[in-house]
């Protein structure tokens, strides 16, 4: 029996060594040789969860191992990050960031995690188009339209949003700064009591995820002045872009990318990128991400990284402009 154990624990032991001193090539591509997790730091449902789900399901497919969401929420998004830097960096462990990671370093001190030092980024997964929508009632059909009213009519306008700190109350910020206005900020307890209020005329103005406006604008309850994308939406490509409707520069969406524990192989991370892309690219993915309110928007691990840099430069100097707390 001992001698059993024995020449398992060796056996393993060598086949452990193998592995490490295979060429990089080589270990990619046995990668992966079991199930992989996927950490999503939201509850199931969410638009970055569905992200996870639809990207996910088809590596599982691809790559014929098993593919685990393990959605860990709390605290906005901090729970699970908290949770997937501690991750071990062996290739079999990866994180669903989200814009929220990006604003946190600038609303919480003491993080117990670091966005940038504790992860690899992967790479970008989708995003989710913030609609510049307002209630018919108002007299403007036009972002230009809408900047001159707030400035003949000052304190008069207020724009609901998902929550103090979240995606669509910073894209109204980043209008009030860009525009020169003072749109009165109104938070609520999620999109949807926000979107009441919007259409019963308690709130004119709303900065809303694509998944809460469309239902609205097909039944023609609420006007669509623009969308934050840099370019138009493939959900709304009728509607212009913010920047093109009369506030040149202006961008703000929310978005959901794959990050790695820090340490991870990079041919591991390099191998995963690819079939990203390979999955996200498909049209019938893209197809089914665009109809539940994402955007597929694959690309480099650079590019990424960049991004989620600029994200969280952009988003600190419009929290202190803004000068956003959090109770």
């Amino acid at each position: 029996m001992i001698d059993t154990q024995r020449r398992r624990a060796i056996a393993g032991l060598g086949a452990a060594c193998a592995a490490a001193v295979l060429p990089s090539w080589a270990r990619a591509a046995a990668w992966p040789g079991h199930a992989v997790t996927f950490i999503v730091p939201f509850p199931a449902g969410g638009p970055v969860d569905t992200t996870a789900r639809f990207t996910t399901q088809p590596l599982g497919q691809l790559w014929s191992v098993p593919t685990v969401v393990d959605n860990r929420s709390g605290a906005g998004g901090i729970v699970g990050a908290q949770f997937a830097a501690k991750a071990e960096p062996d290739g079999y462990s990866f994180f669903f960031a989200s814009i929220h990671h990006a604003v946190l370093p600038s609303l919480r001190e003491n993080l117990s995690y670091d966005i940038r030092r504790d992860f690899e980024p992967v790479g970008m997964a989708a995003v989710f188009p913030i609609v510049l929508v307002v209630n018919p009632s108002l007299p403007v059909n036009s972002v230009g339209e809408l900047i001159a009213y707030a400035k003949a009519n000052p304190g008069k306008l207020s724009f609901g949003s998902s929550g103090t700190g979240g995606g669509t109350h910073l894209a109204g910020e980043l209008f009030n700064a860009m525009a020169g206005v003072k749109i009165q900020h109104v938070p609520y307890r999620g999109s949807a009591p926000a979107m009441q209020d919007l259409l019963g005329g308690q709130v004119q103005v709303m900065f809303a995820d694509g998944p809460s406006a469309v239902p609205h604008l097909k039944a023609d309850k609420v006007r669509a002045l623009g969308v934050g994308n840099p370019q138009r939406s493939d959900m709304l490509p009728d509607v212009p872009t913010i920047a093109e409707s009369g506030l040149p520069g202006y961008e703000a969406y929310s978005w959901s990318g794959v990050m790695a524990p820090k340490g991870t192989p990079a041919d591991i991370v390099g191998r995963l990128n690819a079939d990203m892309v390979k999955v996200l690219s498909d049209p019938a993915t893209a197809q089914g991400m665009i109809a539940a309110g994402a955007e597929p928007r694959p690309g480099t691990p650079a590019q990424f990284g960049e991004f989620v840099q600029a994200e969280i430069v952009k988003w600190r100097d419009v929290i202190k402009t803004a000068g956003i707390k959090l109770e």
